[in-house]
């Protein structure tokens, strides 16, 4: 049997830690692929032996993790313990014993604690990865799988938290502008406002992932933005914190009187991100948000900015009511600085963006100001362009000719692949319908939709890895397709406004009418 700490090495060979940049899931995958091949395991056909297993579900879990947490997963008592609260269905007394280890291994905890690792989040994440990886050895032994839930956040946005927050930096003036309120004030909203791709989401994931506290993120592309979900999840989660009674079915103010009832002191801080996002008819408060609060209760949101007619906010004279808005001038130099901090985390992540400007005999403080007036404060566009930039996308471009700008930055990529030749009419008819769905879709249905081979749709969706998010239907083990980003999702409904892109539009909905009808049949 190979020995864990070898398996660690072979994982820092093929995806060393420029990880915490964030990887297309198509490079995460490749880099899976080699670490096994380079272990001599086929990356197909799993054995179903429980170290085999334990070995796979540690190179899928590991590729772009931080070393501390993989020096702690290649401990053999660590895998001991895991498989005796696996085995047992008692995750909590996994947590246990791994911290018992860590007291015990004062250098290692160390090495944890500087790389910044939410520890029960990744120990969460890794149960996940070998629960995935034991259900494909189909074997026995494994079943019944285990509910491996530590309780850190709802399992329906542990992905987006983990990725909003693995290259996060900054945003010092809004935490404390957040929590001069909530310690100034006995309850109330706190909303931080910005456009798109100004980090929104991303300081409501950090929030939540310093502070634990309950939460939700309206995603509009994944249909959840409707106020029951959100209500039912947020029912779950104070009942389950604060084992309330009798509030299987209560409405939002019932549950935050009932939990207030139960702070003792402490105090109840409730996220909730993008609310601009929110579907809901009528002109009550969005997501029926109550006018009044208990005391100890607080509400942080999010949302992009909004006038009298869309804020739909209704508050009480007594609730206390304050908000940071990003797009102010007040913030432009803070902000601008997070930009930068930002570009330099990058940089000591990855060295082919220092070959790229040290090709072109550009200095890192030169690369790091042009960046940050180009990024216009805006995160997403820094996402998709220095990993761009590291990849050899823009090789052929000086630092002057980079796109300006996030809806630049789309239309240069959008311009080169040849979305707008007649040839690629159908590719384009794919985002489109990804557009026009409004909620995750398979593959087989696209290529109904539009009469085209499987493979084609696979190999357009692949080649837009960046903005399109691929996600396994536990129920029907499909593969469902949405808009990752919300501003791309924009971008691609402002083409109908043009000539072309209204006609590909109005085709595509005819062809998915069509589609629907003959389902009906």
């Amino acid at each position: 049997m190979i020995e864990f700490a070898a398996i660690t090495s072979v994982i820092s060979k093929y995806a060393p830690q420029a990880s915490q940049i964030i990887i297309k899931q198509a490079q995460k995958n490749e880099a899976v692929i080699k670490v096994l091949q380079e272990l001599k395991l086929n990356p197909t056909q799993i054995p179903d032996d429980v170290d085999t297993v334990y070995v796979y579900a540690l190179v899928r879990y590991g590729v772009f993790k931080p070393e501390a947490i993989l020096n702690l997963f290649r401990e053999r008592v660590i895998k001991d313990y895991f498989w005796d609260a696996y085995s047992n269905n008692t995750p909590s007394k996994f947590v246990e014993n791994t911290k018992r280890f860590l007291n015990q291994n004062s250098e290692l905890k160390t090495q944890i604690i500087n790389a910044k690792i939410n520890f029960l989040g990744e120990l969460e994440e890794f149960g996940e990865v070998f629960i995935t990886i034991a259900k494909q050895t189909r074997a026995s032994r494994y079943q019944p799988y285990p509910d491996w839930n530590l309780d850190v956040y709802p399992k329906e946005f542990k992905a987006l938290i983990f990725e909003k927050t693995r290259l996060f930096c900054g945003r010092d003036f809004v935490f404390k502008a957040i929590q001069k309120f909530f310690t100034t004030q006995p309850k109330g909203y706190f909303t931080v406002v910005g456009d798109a791709g100004m980090g929104k989401s991303a300081i409501a994931a950090k929030y939540i992932l310093a502070t634990k506290v309950p939460c939700y993120f309206n995603v509009f592309a994944e249909g959840r933005n409707k106020p029951e979900k959100f209500l039912a999840s947020i029912r779950q989660q104070l009942i389950k914190r604060h084992s309330l009674q009798n509030a299987d079915n209560a409405d939002l103010r019932t549950l935050l009187q009932k939990a207030s009832e139960e702070l003792k002191g402490q105090k109840l801080v409730i996220v909730v991100d993008a609310l601009d996002e929110v579907e809901q008819e009528g002109n009550n408060n969005l997501l029926d948000l109550p006018q009044n609060l208990p005391d100890g209760v607080y509400f942080f949101l999010t949302r992009r900015p909004y006038n009298q007619e869309t804020k739909r906010l209704a508050l009480s004279p007594d609730t206390p009511v304050d908000e940071l808005d990003l797009t102010k001038r007040d913030y432009t130099a803070l902000s601008q600085e997070d930009v930068k901090e930002y570009i330099q985390l990058f940089f000591n992540n990855d060295y082919k963006l220092r070959s790229w400007i040290n090709e072109r005999n550009i200095s890192e403080d030169n690369f790091t100001q042009e960046i940050a007036v180009k990024s216009e404060n805006n995160f997403i566009y820094l996402r998709y362009i220095l990993p761009g930039i590291s990849e050899g996308k823009y090789n052929d471009l000086t630092l002057k000719g980079l796109p300006q700008g996030l809806h630049d930055y789309y239309m240069t990529h959008w311009n080169r692949m040849g979305m707008d030749k007649e040839s690629n009419e159908k590719k384009v008819k794919i985002l489109y319908i990804l557009v026009e769905r409004g909620e995750p879709i398979s593959i087989n249905m696209i290529s109904e939709i539009i009469d085209e081979d499987e493979y084609e749709v696979k190999s357009v969706l692949n080649d837009w890895v960046e903005y399109v998010k691929s996600e396994v239907n536990e129920d029907d083990q499909k593969t469902y397709y949405s808009i990752y980003h919300q501003s791309f999702l924009e971008f691609l409904k402002g083409q109908d406004k043009l000539g072309k892109g209204r006609k590909l539009f109005k085709e595509v909905n005819k062809s998915m009418a069509n589609f629907m009808l003959k389902e009906m049949a």
